[in-house]
């Protein structure tokens, strides 16, 4: 095959991959592997078909193969490390990390990704040493001091916190860089137990948070009542087969338990913590439309609702790695998209998370979330507004699919852990194990902002957090008015 032959294959392979087909991209490109001699770019195209089918260990497969010709190549590197972290391979990646940092020696972003990837894995010592060492590298990046806290609490006396309180004196520092600082004192103040100056941080970090990513209330309301309308039915009975793993749908606002409910299930010999994965949602968008165009539910065949229970699935085993037991999707806006799940996922379980409205919206104000994500968050007007709307979503399905629901309120599940607990499991249709309560013990991954709390036991005192700051959620209280706080 001429040097010209192979260029045009490839390209016509790249040109079935980007149409989904996936086939017949298979076979152009394993025609190529003799005459390139293995070349990487043909395994890592490869790599991408196995992902786009789910196969994560196909994927990393070819992607070894690939970095076994280029092994500090950073697009595979980094494919790599996706790869593997959905496996868990926890070792491997690290190791992958340490290459990609070898790669470009001069970046600070590889040796942060690999402090946030420690973090996860509850070695939050290892991951303070690297960002101690990028403070040092980059001292006005307000982003790893907000990282760093997040791993630790400050101590009293700590010279980091004169740093950080020096660098927020500075006029000249960028605004984003001063949002995520802010954030990062906020927490400091509360470790120190300076609750009086916590607000004053994060009201201007949040403020700047907002200047980046405006609010339309009216438009998420909008777009909430089109996707009920859009679901809305005289029949939610489920059609299809059982899809493996069998999704069990954690979901409720952010901050509000579902990471330790997620834990509490996937400590389960029988299920794995999927983590916030999303697909649900964005598979109905692709294939139906987005809400005020979607398909109307009750039009959907059954042929039609398979194909996205097969595609759901299909990627929740490319996430997890898993092909059968218990898989928790905690995907904070699957409430959008009940009356598809009743409808199209049989085996699907639906768990509620409900905390007391005060102390959710205030774990939503002290956090930051992926920029345009939670808009709301900036607010404790609008944090107050999208709880109740959350609300509003929960009672609207319990009308139309009791049976599927399943509501666990946070506050009863830490002040009475165990027969909460044994509730919950029995609600994801397995059996009681003893496993369940020991999850803090768990070596698996976190990916959540709840880095620290569940690497705890279930304790009461993570309740009525809200009473020490309750001046300060005057506009939220006021917001709520006179809807019941339970």
């Amino acid at each position: 095959m001429t040097p010209q032959q192979i260029k045009t294959q490839f390209g016509r392979a790249l040109s079935q991959i980007s149409k989904g087909q996936l086939d017949p991209a298979e076979v152009t490109l394993k025609s190529l592997l003799l005459p390139t001699k293995g070349a990487p770019e043909v395994h890592f195209h490869l790599s991408r078909i196995a992902e786009a089918r789910g196969d994560t260990k196909g994927q990393v497969l070819e992607l070894d193969r690939a970095l076994a010709k280029k092994p500090y190549e950073k697009t595979l590197l980094k494919s790599a490390i996706e790869a593997y972290s959905r496996l868990e391979e926890s070792d491997k990646v690290l190791g992958l990390y340490d290459r990609l940092i070898s790669a470009d020696p001069k970046s600070n972003q590889p040796r942060g990704e690999k402090a946030v990837y420690l973090q996860h894995l509850g070695r939050f010592d290892e991951a303070e040493k690297i960002l101690r060492s990028l403070v040092k590298r980059v001292p006005r990046n307000g982003e790893i001091y907000r990282v760093l806290g997040s791993g630790r609490k400050m101590p009293k006396g700590d010279p980091l916190l004169e740093q950080m309180l020096s660098l927020w004196k500075d006029d000249q520092l960028p605004e984003m860089s001063r949002m995520h600082l802010g954030f990062a004192l906020a927490k400091a103040m509360e470790d120190i137990s300076a609750t009086e100056k916590v607000f004053v941080y994060l009201n201007r970090a949040n403020a700047l948070q907002r200047q980046q990513a405006p609010y339309d209330p009216a438009e998420r309301e909008a777009e909430w009542r089109a996707y009920l309308d859009a679901q809305e039915s005289d029949d939610y009975t489920t059609l299809g087969h059982d899809q493996a793993p069998r999704a069990v749908f954690v979901t409720g606002m952010p901050r509000s338990g579902t990471t330790l409910v997620e834990q509490i299930i996937a400590s389960h010999s029988q299920a794995h913590a999927g983590g916030e994965m999303g697909h649900a949602l964005k598979q109905a968008v692709a294939q139906f439309g987005p809400a005020q165009k979607m398909t109307p539910l009750a039009k959907l065949s059954e042929a039609k609702l398979s194909h996205w229970a097969e595609a759901y699935t299909r990627l929740v085993r490319r996430d997890t790695g898993q092909t059968e037991g218990v898989v928790t999707d905690k995907s904070i806006q699957t409430h959008m998209v009940f009356g598809l799940i009743a409808r199209g996922l049989p085996g699907a379980r639906i768990i509620v998370v409900h905390r007391d409205p005060r102390d959710t919206a205030l774990s939503i104000y002290k956090n930051h979330f992926k920029l345009g994500t939670h808009r709301y968050a900036t607010d404790l007007a609008d944090i107050a507004d999208a709880i109740k709307m959350f609300r509003r979503s929960v009672e609207h399905w319990k009308q139309r699919i009791p049976d599927r629901i399943h509501e666990v309120r946070y506050d009863d599940l830490v002040s009475d852990p165990e027969p909460n607990a044994r509730a919950l499991v029995d609600a994801a249709g397995l059996d009681w194990e003893e496993a369940c309560l020991n999850f803090h013990n768990s070596k698996s991954g976190v990916k959540t902002l709840s880095l620290m709390q569940v690497r705890q036991p279930i304790h009461a005192g993570r309740r009525e957090a809200w009473r020490k700051y309750e001046r300060e959620l005057a506009p939220f209280i006021e917001a709520w008015g006179d809807e019941p706080w339970d």
